[in-house]
């Protein structure tokens, strides 16, 4: 599912459009946290016809007579999130889920209808809209201006933003899901920031700055090398640390610089050197 159900609570269902399985992520549609690993939860739901294949346990008596073996310790998962999730869909009630449902949906084509002149969408339907969340290809940009998705998500740090998903469910993109509950102040904010990084973006393209020493090649700017004396880079302090009025009084310096991702996901055992050294 990985949370489209925000675009189909009260609307339509897995089960009315024909699915036989469904991994149903509670994250987003129903209240439950997604980033830094949860706790999450996905119920599996299945057809009639599968009922008899779901898996068993030798403690607790679940699962159909033709199922396997335990696929997990706990039977029903992480059980506990679920008390949030149905409270959630108890306040709510029917209307109030599927109005969720409609503002996800309107949310979403709000930003599309702001970004498509500066970024390409991808997969829109046949009246040209996106469901809950819309996928900004950035892959002409490795060409163009030597800028890759990376490269984005990390300068929407200077702007404020923790970057969305990056590279999923396409390479080289930005996947964005406003959800139903961001006001558009906000809305309007991540658009600004999406916007003035095309118009950094352009200036490479364009010639009139760097295609290596640059505010994506060098983001996110902390404060330590805003205030640093030293200031060798082709653009000012002001770009760097504020590139849009009014973040001076709120503004979010991160803690470190540019990290290197890749090699962080390949080797999961902190190799700092010794506090000795």
């Amino acid at each position: 599912d990985g949370a489209n159900m925000n675009a189909q609570v009260g609307l339509t269902s897995p089960g009315r459009i024909g699915a036989d399985v469904c991994h149903l992520n509670l994250h987003k549609t129903f209240a439950i946290p997604h980033g830094g690993g949860g706790p999450g939860v996905g119920p599996v739901g299945v057809a009639n016809h599968l009922v008899p294949y779901l898996p068993q346990h030798p403690v607790v008596k679940t699962g159909g007579q033709q199922g396997i073996s335990a696929v997990a310790a706990a039977p029903y998962g992480s059980a506990l999130v679920l008390t949030i999730s149905y409270a959630y869909m108890k306040l709510l009630g029917r209307d109030g889920l599927t109005n969720a449902s409609k503002y996800a949906i309107l949310n979403a084509n709000y930003l599309k209808a702001r970004l498509e002149n500066h970024y390409k969408i991808l997969y829109t339907g046949k009246n040209g809209r996106v469901a809950h969340e819309m996928i900004l290809d950035c892959n002409k940009f490795q060409l163009s201006a030597n800028v890759s998705v990376i490269d984005i998500a990390k300068r929407l740090i200077d702007y404020g933003f923790h970057a969305p998903t990056v590279a999923f469910p396409v390479h080289g993109t930005l996947m964005v899901e406003p959800t139903e509950s961001e006001p558009l102040e906000e809305l309007d904010r991540i658009v600004d920031a999406l916007i003035g990084i095309r118009e950094e973006i352009a200036s490479i393209e364009n010639l009139q700055a760097d295609r290596q020493n640059n505010l994506l090649k060098n983001a996110p700017h902390t404060a330590a090398i805003v205030v640093n004396s030293q200031w060798n880079y082709p653009y000012s302090r002001e770009k760097a640390a504020f590139p849009l009025s009014g973040m001076e009084t709120d503004k979010y310096f991160p803690p470190v610089g540019r990290i290197d991702d890749a090699y962080g996901d390949r080797n999961l055992v902190c190799t700092c050197q010794t506090f000795d050294s």
